[in-house]
C-alpha cells in the first residue's frame, strides 16, 4: 500500500474486504480521473502511477463487487477507451458522500477528533 505523507491531519475512508482496501481515497481518484478522461492511460498519468497499477487498482475493486467497475473499449483506429459502469458510478458516488460526512465541517465529530492532534496555541510541546 502507498503511504503519502499529510501535512495537515485528515480522516481517510477506506472499505476493506479480506485483506484488500475495496476503495479508499487514491481508488476513488482513479475512477474520477477515468470518468473525466475516458482512459485508463490517461487517468493512470495524470495521477502519477502506471498503467499496470492502475488496471491492478480496479482489479481488485472487480474482485469484491457483483459486476466490474468499467467497461473498456479496444484501441485502433476508433481508439480503445474505458468508463464506468453503472456499479464504478454508484461506487464512486456513496464513497464520495460517505467521505463529505467526514469533512470537519460538515462533523462535529470529525473536528472534535482531529482538534486532539491540533498543539494548543503557546503551549509548550515538550512539557508533560
Amino acid at each position: 500500500m502507498t503511504r503519502t505523507r499529510h501535512e495537515i491531519p485528515s480522516l481517510q475512508l477506506r472499505l476493506v474486504a479480506d485483506k484488500d482496501v475495496v476503495i479508499g481515497p487514491g481508488k476513488a481518484d482513479l475512477l474520477d480521473a477515468i470518468a473525466r478522461t475516458g482512459s485508463i492511460a490517461s487517468a493512470s498519468r495524470e495521477l502519477g502511477m502506471s498503467y499496470k497499477k492502475a488496471w491492478q487498482l480496479v482489479a481488485t475493486m472487480n474482485r469484491h463487487l457483483p459486476e466490474p467497475v468499467l467497461e473498456t473499449a479496444s484501441g485502433g483506429q476508433q481508439r480503445g477507451g474505458a468508463r464506468l459502469t453503472p456499479t464504478g458510478h454508484e461506487l464512486l458516488a456513496r464513497y464520495r458522500a460517505l467521505q463529505a460526512l467526514l469533512e470537519p465541517a460538515a462533523s462535529p465529530a470529525a473536528e472534535r477528533l482531529l482538534d486532539l492532534l491540533a498543539p494548543d496555541e503557546g503551549a509548550d510541546p515538550g512539557a508533560s
